[in-house]
């Protein structure tokens, strides 16, 4: 079986968490629960017809100025940045996590997640499509609240991190 660490990237409040009970247990709660530090947690996916152990380093995230502790990062095969559309900074942050991941351990492979499909965007599709242009990633709406596109992340993360 093969193991890949996957890494949970964004800013306070945009949704990791969320996003990682939704894809590992099928659940959503309506709660705020802060992450302090990292919280893990493993899901067994088939890709191609093999099985992959995804370790999931749902990473605490912060205020606007965050900077991400990089030792929590390495080893990671590639990363969700997450970003919360009902708060334009949260788009400006993840730009600036690609920036320290970058500069800490060189370019991984990411899918970016617009979270929070089910309300109100501030954020634009357009304005997504620009900012993330320069990256060479994938990026979809989603909700953690509805499911929409949580499985779907996580397996183009996956399809990306095994081919």
């Amino acid at each position: 079986m093969i193991s890949k660490k996957i890494a949970m990237l964004g800013m306070w409040g945009v949704g990791k968490t969320s996003l990682v009970q939704r894809f590992v247990r099928s659940i959503y709660d309506e709660k705020y629960h802060s992450t302090l530090g990292v919280k893990v947690d493993k899901k067994i996916v088939e890709n191609n017809g093999r099985q992959v152990n995804l370790m999931l380093w749902d990473l605490a995230g912060a205020e606007d100025h965050f900077t991400v502790p990089i030792h929590y990062v390495k080893g990671a095969a590639g990363y969700l940045l997450v970003i919360d559309g009902t708060r334009r900074s949260s788009l400006a942050s993840a730009l600036d996590l690609i920036k320290q991941v970058e500069e800490g351990i060189g370019k991984l492979p990411f899918v970016a997640v617009v979270n929070k499909s089910d309300l109100e965007w501030e954020l634009t599709n357009a304005e997504i499509e620009t900012a993330l242009a320069p990256y060479d990633c994938s990026w979809m709406s989603s909700s953690a609240k509805t499911g929409e596109n949580v499985e779907l992340a996580f397996n183009i993360l996956t399809q990306k991190l095994v081919s």
